[in-house]
């Protein structure tokens, strides 16, 4: 806690939580606010802003705002999903891995190396080219490629943890397994964690747009921001919204997101924070 109340203190956090939080709203509130739908044609191809389209219309003839309002839920529950089901996978094998002796740990680490080998992009695509275009089989195969990288960290926080007297006299207690790991390890590890958490869902948000981009994303005609970014880049220079617009959130999505983890660690880290003589936090340059 209070970590989180020094990252509230940083101009970066409150940044990224307001160029996060605009793009999230716009998701979670732009279709109930915009009741029209997605699929209907307001006007020829490429057409110029109008009272009819306030962004013009896309490819088709379809509205440009009501589309992006539309499309960003695919986008971010993907990701969200394929996020916590990595991490969560992540966290178990490398608590696991931390603990369980020499012999597991390398087995373990091994394995998860072969995984690594595999460039991001081409497990997702590999998979989806055999079982074809699914929803569910992108959030497995984008937590496949995350879950290796978060044991790694989980793993090196963790084994500055397992060798604590406290792990030590709660082995000694005769506590199982489990209850070591989930309550004397990952409560000290939280600070790398909840950064690393923050990290991955910005490599799913730019990996599922990327998957979305090269045609694996929801089926037409329902709106998606990465189809809509490769459908509409033909007509760039008639009406840029259509590309425009979802890069734009994208980026302001992946940039706020990385402010509020960046405010987080620093917090965490004690880094830009000093405590004056009353035991206020105030600004390192201020106590400089």
């Amino acid at each position: 806690m209070s970590a989180l109340r020094d990252m509230l203190r940083l101009g970066r956090t409150r940044i990224g939580l307001v160029l996060a939080g605009l793009v999230v709203l716009a998701v979670l509130l732009g279709p109930l606010l915009d009741g029209r739908s997605p699929t209907a044609f307001f006007g020829p191809p490429f057409a110029a802003p109008s009272g009819a389209a306030p962004l013009g219309t896309d490819q088709l003839g379809r509205d440009v705002l009501t589309r992006f309002l539309h499309g960003g839920g695919t986008l971010l529950g993907i990701s969200l999903l394929a996020t916590l089901v990595g991490v969560g996978a992540g966290v178990a094998i490398g608590l696991v891995a931390s603990y369980a002796g020499r012999v597991a740990d390398e087995a373990l680490m091994r394995s998860l190396d072969v995984i690594l080998s595999f460039p991001a992009i081409v497990l997702p695509l590999l998979f989806i080219s055999v079982l074809g275009n699914k929803w569910w089989l992108i959030v497995l195969t984008v937590a496949v490629i995350h879950a290796p990288r978060v044991a790694r960290v989980v793993r090196g926080a963790a084994l500055g943890v397992v060798e604590q007297d406290f792990v030590a006299y709660a082995s000694a207690l005769g506590l199982s397994r489990r209850r070591v790991l989930l309550g004397e390890l990952l409560p000290n590890i939280t600070a790398p964690l909840t950064v690393e958490l923050g990290l991955r869902m910005t490599y799913s948000i730019a990996l599922v747009a990327a998957l979305a981009y090269l045609g694996f994303g929801a089926s037409p005609p329902a709106a998606d921001w990465g189809t809509m970014i490769n459908d509409n880049q033909v007509g760039i220079t008639l009406n840029p919204w259509p590309v425009l617009l979802p890069v734009l959130a994208i980026a302001c999505l992946t940039i706020g997101l990385n402010l509020v983890t960046d405010g987080f660690a620093r917090a965490a880290a004690g880094i830009d924070r000093r405590l004056d003589p009353a035991g206020e936090t105030i600004p390192a340059e201020v106590a400089a």
